[in-house]
Formats: C-alpha cells, structure tokens, sequence
C-alpha cells in the first residue's frame, strides 16, 4: 500500500483546473509545462506520489519540487522554474576573444594541412595551446564552445565566399562608357522602328571557349510512361575535344554573327570581324563591345582595322568585367537550350549543331536590352 504523503493538498478554483486542463492537452505549450499541469491535476485529485511517477514516468524529485511550489504559491508558479542568479560564465572575454583572433587566421600559418578551420580543429588547437596562451578556462574547449563563440560573432571560418577584385584602376570609368552605349543604343531603338540600318550599329562580341564535344558510349534510353519519366543516359562518355564559339550580338535586332572554331586565335577573330564587315552595309559605322582579350588587340588584329578605316570602334569592358558584356546573355541562353545535355559523334557534328542552334536563334530573333543605366557625365548607376 502506497505511503500516504504527509503534504497538504493543493486546492483548485474551477478557472485553474480548466487553465490546467488545457495546458496537460497542448501539444504547442512547453512540454515541462505540460507535464508539470498534468502532476497538479493528479494531485490535487488525491492521487498518490507513486501513482503519479507511474503513469506520467517523472522521477520523484521532479514530482516533488512541482507540488511544493504550488502549494507556496500557486499552479501559476508551480508551472514555472524557479528563478535562479546566471552561473558566472567560465570562459572569459578575453579567451573567447583570443578564438575569435584564431578563427580569423588560416590553419596553414601554424604548420597544419588545411587551408580553413574547422569547427573540430579550431577547438582541438585551442586546447592545446590555451593555457600557454593564459586562458586556461579553453583548456578542455569542446566543438560546441568553439561554436557558441563564434556563433556569438556571426563568424563561419569553415566557409569561402568568392568576391571578384577590381583590378583595372579605371573600372568605374570604362563601366560608365559601357552603360552609356547601351543608353544610345536604347535611344536609338525606340527612335525608328528599325525599318532601315542606322549610321551606326552596336554589337556585342565575345567568344565562349571550351564547349566540349562529348559523345555517348550507350544509347540514350527514351522516356516510358509509368516506368520513368526522364532520358536515360549511361554514366560513361567519350571526349572529343572542346571548340570555341566567338559571337556578336546584333543590340539594335538580336541577330547572331557566329562562328565555331578549334581556337580562338587573331585570325578567328579577324575572320569573324570579317563577316561583319560583309554583314553590314558599306557606309555603316560598327561600334563593337568586347573585352580585352589578347587576339582582339593583336598585330595581326590592328593591321586587318587599318585596311578597314573608320569601319570599326572598339568599345573595351574594364578587366574583369565581362558581366558588363550583352552578349553574355546571349551564351546563358545557348547553355540553357541546345548545348545543354548535348551529345555528339565528333567535333563537326558539334560544330553543325552549334550553327544549327544558332539559325534556329536568328529565325526568331530576340533584342537584349540592358535595363540599369548610368547618368552619363555623372556616375555610375
């Protein structure tokens, strides 16, 4: 027979039993709140301390500790835990500051392998070297401290982000001269209706290397309704190589000037320039977008441009700003349709496809805009 226990009962307005009842049913209440409704309620209902460990499964302590401070001062605070002063923290600022100084330097500069922290190892040096260091509160740091402190700091020392530096002293000034051409190409676009070529046409050139030629060792398995619903390809494949696609995109018309080479040398430059030239008629001035790729200010370059007088205007992207460049799109467009997934028997039939693809873009010819502007004469964007 269960010992009857010698403390009072706890006594219940209907208000508190239905709030009790309604917290030991919820399933979005904290669940020791839940549970601690739940003992409340047995006990004020005379159920016995052995009963209730039995059928909610608490220890007796717990049981205990919630009864007594119902019974001081009420179920609204026997739900509660008891406040308590904060455990002054062990590891000093100082120490967290010294991880903090650690996860800002590289592995590599104290004899490891690796190039970032991890987590693991950025704790394991500062248990090691922590108490040299005067901070021997570290000394038996763990990956979960290692964490919180840099947690604390928004800090991810196991993470490279990739940023692009501006190397060209003038970038602002030759991204302003960029902007300001498609400004003027815009005008130009929305002054005639394109009936006839103007006095001068913008084109954006670029070239897309290494478009490789790769070619299936097993045939492709077409789709099957209810069995799966995707092409089935073997895992294996053959190169073949890679060629190069140099484009100019048409910005008044969206034409394509394309042409597939195994290189991109002076000489597939000139011959695409070439084209251009026969593409346009004679009393046309070309003004062309491009970067500063070797082959596009070669001799060889620059002495075809002197047979060609006030034919051609170069119009330079700063370096490394090929994003800057029209024609880009023009390639995300290609990689997203026909070069995607593509599979060949050799480098010409991925050279006629590219061509192919390319005719099927001119058949329905779409012009690319650029929608930021600068102020021309006053910054930029």
């Amino acid at each position: 027979m269960a010992r009857i226990s010698k403390r009072p009962l706890v006594q219940l307005t209907d208000e508190q039993k239905h709030e009790l009842e309604r917290i030991s049913r919820s399933r979005t209440e904290p669940a020791r709140e839940v549970e601690r409704a739940s003992i409340i309620l047995r006990y004020a209902e005379k159920e016995s301390i052995v009963s209730i460990q039995k059928v909610l499964g608490v220890s007796r302590p717990t049981i205990y500790k919630c009864i007594d401070k119902t019974i001081a001062a009420g179920p609204e605070r026997g739900l509660k835990d008891t406040p308590h002063s904060p455990k002054q923290p062990e590891i000093t600022e100082e120490a967290k500051t010294w991880v903090v100084n650690l996860a800002c330097t590289k592995p590599k500069e104290f004899g490891y392998a690796a190039e970032v922290w991890s987590q693991s190892k950025l704790a394991e040096h500062a248990r090691k070297f922590a108490s040299d260091a005067g901070h021997v509160c570290l000394s038996r740091a763990s990956k979960a401290t290692v964490h919180r402190i840099l947690k604390a700091q928004a800090l991810h020392p196991h993470k490279v982000k990739y940023y692009l530096e501006r190397r060209d002293p003038d970038f602002d000034r030759k991204m302003q001269d960029i902007l300001c051409v498609y400004q003027d190409v815009n005008f130009q676009n929305n002054a005639d209706a394109f009936g006839e070529i103007p006095e001068m046409v913008t084109v954006s050139v670029d070239e897309k290397p290494g478009v490789q030629a790769i070619k299936n060792t097993a045939r492709d398995l077409a789709p099957v309704a209810s069995k799966h619903s995707s092409i089935g390809r073997d895992y294996e494949y053959k190169r073949l190589g890679t060629v190069s696609i140099l484009a100019a995109l048409d910005l008044h018309t969206g034409h394509v000037t394309a042409q597939v080479h195994d290189r991109h040398r002076s000489r597939e430059f000139i011959s695409l320039l070439k084209e251009l030239d026969e593409h346009y008629p004679a009393e046309s001035m070309i003004r062309v977008i491009l970067d500063n790729h070797s082959a596009h200010i070669s001799k060889e370059t620059m002495s075809f441009l002197k047979t060609k007088p006030n034919r051609f205007v170069y119009v330079h992207t700063p370096k490394h700003g090929s994003w800057l460049n029209l024609v880009e799109t023009l390639f995300g467009k290609m990689a997203r349709t026909f070069l995607r997934h593509i599979r060949v028997d050799s480098k010409n039939a991925l050279k006629e496809r590219i061509m192919r693809g390319i005719a099927e873009i001119n058949a329905a010819p779409v012009v690319h805009r650029w929608k930021k502007f600068a102020e021309c004469g006053a910054g930029y964007l």
